[in-house]
This record gives C-alpha cells, sequence and structure tokens, in this order.
C-alpha cells in the first residue's frame, strides 16, 4: 500500500497540535504539525512511543527529566511513563505508538 501523506485528513487532537494518522496491524504512525507555545499536557499511555522531530525544537519532560529536541534527535517513551511537552518553535514531529491507536482512528 502506498500512501501520499498530504492526502491523510489532518485531525487536531489538542490546541495546536494537528495530525495526520496511518493505522498498521499494530502500529499507529503520526506526523504532527504542532504551532509554537502549544503545549501538551503530562499524560501517559499504554502505548510504547518512538517520537522524532523534524523540524523545530520540541521540549518534552519524561519521566520527571527535561530535554529540549530538535530536527534528527529522538526518544523511545516506555508504556506507562509519564511526559508532556511545549512547542519552543513551530514543530513537525513523527510518533510512532505500539499498540495502535484507537482512540486516533
Amino acid at each position: 500500500m502506498t500512501i501520499e501523506i498530504s492526502n491523510i485528513p489532518q485531525k487536531e487532537i489538542i490546541t495546536g497540535f494537528k495530525a495526520r494518522f496511518v493505522h498498521s496491524a499494530h502500529t499507529t504512525t503520526a506526523f504532527w504539525e504542532v504551532e509554537a507555545g502549544a503545549e501538551l499536557p503530562l499524560h501517559s499511555h499504554i502505548h510504547e512511543q518512538i517520537s522524532m522531530v523534524t523540524e523545530g525544537q520540541f521540549q518534552m519532560t519524561i519521566d520527571n527529566v527535561t530535554k529540549v529536541f530538535t530536527p534528527g534527535m529522538l526518544v523511545i517513551i516506555p508504556s506507562n511513563i509519564e511526559h508532556s511537552g511545549k512547542a519552543l518553535t513551530a514543530c513537525k514531529i513523527t510518533d510512532v505508538f505500539s499498540p495502535v491507536r484507537e482512540d486516533y482512528k
């Protein structure tokens, strides 16, 4: 299957966080466009998450450790670990979740 990312409808999940989602049998991939200053509240979920910043600067606090992520950096967030974030600039971020994020379908 071939998918053109720009053809996937975009959904705003929380204020300032818009994504296009691709779901496979075992994963969900999210292509986020995040507005500068947008904040991701502290949360956790059962999904393992791999996050990669492709544009901009995104500050994340993961398990009480805060770092700024820039293009070329990625982080693996284990299942049920609390994390939050803030876009220091406009950002593009790609996330891969396992298992599938049914709540994003």
